[in-house]
């Protein structure tokens, strides 16, 4: 075997600016950013929690963990991530290992992709 082949493991993510446009509307500039802030820093300390309890073994508290990212996620239009979190939810129920394995994963860089989207759009007014 001469050639090792590494694979890039990276997918498009987007920030559903429809959504984070009505929550601004709703709450107002200060309120909006408040809550996104807050979303953000959420997310960050829930994934970090996520990939802990996975090594723990933890899967009952792995389940409650991905089960409240994917409301955080929804309310500042993060859909690609809630619906990731979906799939481990629904890996985790099924008892299937490996696939919970794969999908936490993809959720855990989902999660840092989604995270940089948002910043990004920080400098974009909405």
């Amino acid at each position: 075997m001469e050639q090792v082949l590494e694979i890039q493991l990276h997918e498009t993510v987007s920030v559903d600016q429809d959504r984070l446009g009505a929550l601004y509307v709703q709450m107002g500039e200060t309120g909006a950013e408040d809550v996104v802030c807050r979303a953000m820093e959420e997310l960050a300390l829930r994934l970090a929690h996520c990939n802990r309890l996975y090594k723990g073994q933890n899967s009952q508290d792995l389940r409650k963990c991905t089960r409240s990212l994917i409301a955080i996620a929804d309310q500042i239009g993060m859909t690609v991530l809630a619906r990731v979190a979906r799939d481990v939810t629904g890996c985790i129920d099924r008892g299937d290992d490996p696939a919970i394995a794969a999908t936490l994963a993809r959720l855990l860089r989902i999660g840092n992709q989604s995270l940089t989207a948002i910043w990004d759009l920080q400098d974009i007014t909405i």
